[in-house]
């Protein structure tokens, strides 16, 4: 059997459950028959603890997953993924709708795609300390839900839908649609090939 390796760009739990999870979904097509193995690895996203934009989630995303692909490895590691959360703020009238979401980008170290969970509002009051206050997301959200460690549990996602989708959630969404060119790779190059 083969045996794979998938890095994350995080030691975080939520974020190794989540591509875990993904890879539960699609790793037969990926590559029929593997077996795979994901693990954590630190590394910096190069974006602000909390990002406050779509370009701030991406990069962050891309960077993780770029920094990792540079570390020595013992064995090849097959994919490099990046994960990042933070906020997408839309500019509405005369006022602003600020959304939490969780990007994912995933390399082969030759090409990379994104992907990205859906996005959940979040109170104009947790909006205010985060994007006005400079306060990170975390530190805000545990605070508003008068908890600690959210992060590293259910995460604001989970505060914010009443417990129905959860920070590993959102992202193993992000990891799935990352993916796709990977997994349906036949169908990407088809939809390349008739341009």
């Amino acid at each position: 059997m083969t045996k794979l390796t998938i890095a994350v760009g995080s030691t975080r739990r939520p974020k190794i459950a989540a591509v875990q999870e993904a890879i539960r979904c699609f790793g037969a097509a990926l590559v029929p028959g593997a077996e795979f193995d994901v693990i954590g690895v630190a590394v910096e996203s190069g974006v602000g603890h909390t990002p406050t934009n779509r370009q701030e989630l991406m990069m962050g995303a891309r960077q993780r997953a770029e920094a990792l692909a540079r570390l020595p490895q013992a064995t090849p590691w097959r994919y490099f993924v990046g994960l990042e959360g933070g906020l997408d703020t839309v500019e509405e009238d005369a006022g602003r709708r600020v959304f939490l979401e969780s990007w994912a980008y995933v390399s082969d170290g030759r090409e990379g795609h994104y992907g990205r969970s859906g996005g959940v509002e979040i109170p104009s009051a947790l909006a205010r300390e985060v994007l006005d206050n400079g306060v990170e997301l975390s530190t805000a959200i545990d605070r508003f839900a008068g908890a600690v460690g959210i992060r590293d549990a259910q995460g604001a996602w989970g505060v914010l839908s009443s417990g129905l989708i959860s920070r590993t959630e959102a992202f193993r969404i992000a990891v799935i649609a990352a993916f796709a060119p990977f997994y349906n790779a036949k169908m990407y190059h088809a939809a390349a090939a008739a341009r």
